[in-house]
């Protein structure tokens, strides 16, 4: 199943995330997500409660400041802007979900109104 690009960008931005720990240290985390939280880093998009909770599992309270990096990188990447409840507790995963559902709907957006301008182009508006 190809991926799609909203979960590209997500792999991209957990990379960049990861990366600030330092080369070595990503590929070591992947290794263990891999080996002790049968997560591997390809399939991270398709299950990304569990690797919050891996994530939670090797860092303790320092797994928050790994997602609020990544969600950095991954809003960068993205451009999406939605309102998130500050009210609400910070549950990474359902971030995650909330962003891949704004940036969805921003893709069919897009598409839509190029269907529209084509349209016009077409019949001469």
């Amino acid at each position: 199943m190809s991926k799609s690009r909203f979960d590209k960008l997500l792999l991209e931005a957990v990379d960049e995330g990861l990366s600030s720990l330092g080369e070595s240290s990503k590929q070591a985390i992947y290794f263990h997500l891999a080996k002790s939280f049968n997560v591997k880093r390809n399939a991270i998009p398709l299950e990304i409660e569990a690797f919050a909770e891996a994530i939670e599992k090797i860092f303790g309270l320092g797994a928050n400041f790994l997602e609020v990096l990544i969600m950095k990188r991954l809003h960068e990447k993205t451009g999406v802007v939605f309102d998130w409840n500050e009210s609400k507790k910070f549950v990474f995963a359902e971030y995650v979900m909330a962003a891949k559902k704004s940036f969805e709907e921003r893709q069919k957006q897009e598409i839509t109104m190029e269907l529209v301008e084509c349209e016009e182009v077409r019949v001469g508006i």
